[in-house]
């Protein structure tokens, strides 16, 4: 690791501890040369399948998109970031753990609405309107039927 003070090659590991529940190392540096310490931060480099659209276009998963969209879901809703982030981390591992290089869109539009009915019913149907394409108020009252005789078995 170059010291980003002096631009020395030789520097040393002073320090390490997980953070991030344990998916990062943070390391405390020293530079052998000039003595300057530094953090730096160490994850694992996991790929997630490029997603396949509709049209056939291929363009590599992005997680901003990701957020945005359940975040638009769940918009003037009472679910926390940390909820959101959840979900964004649980459809990650997801993605991850098919193992996959590639993947239908659908998959990852079948998986957030999953974590939407789980995190609240009003951002799922916001959601499914849009990823459905709903054309009629016939379309969200089954889609309202469905959620609810699903959430009655539930209980």
């Amino acid at each position: 690791m170059h010291c980003p003070f002096c631009s020395a090659e030789e520097t040393k590991v002073v320090d390490s501890r997980l953070v991030a529940d344990g998916d990062q190392v943070r390391r405390r540096r020293e530079c052998l040369q000039c003595r300057e310490r530094f953090t730096t931060f160490e994850t694992a480099e996991l790929l997630l399948p490029r997603v396949v659209k509709q049209n056939g276009h291929r363009e590599p998963f992005n997680e901003d998109k990701l957020r945005a969209g359940i975040q638009r879901a769940v918009e003037k809703r009472p679910v926390s970031t940390e909820r959101v982030e959840s979900a964004v981390s649980q459809i990650k591992h997801a993605l991850r753990a098919t193992g996959e290089r590639e993947l239908p869109a659908r998959v990852i539009g079948e998986l957030v609405m999953e974590q939407l009915r789980e995190l609240d019913q009003v951002a799922y149907v916001r959601f499914a309107s849009v990823y459905r394409r709903f054309e009629d108020v016939s379309e969200f009252s089954e889609e309202i039927e469905r959620l609810t005789s699903r959430h009655t078995e539930k209980k």
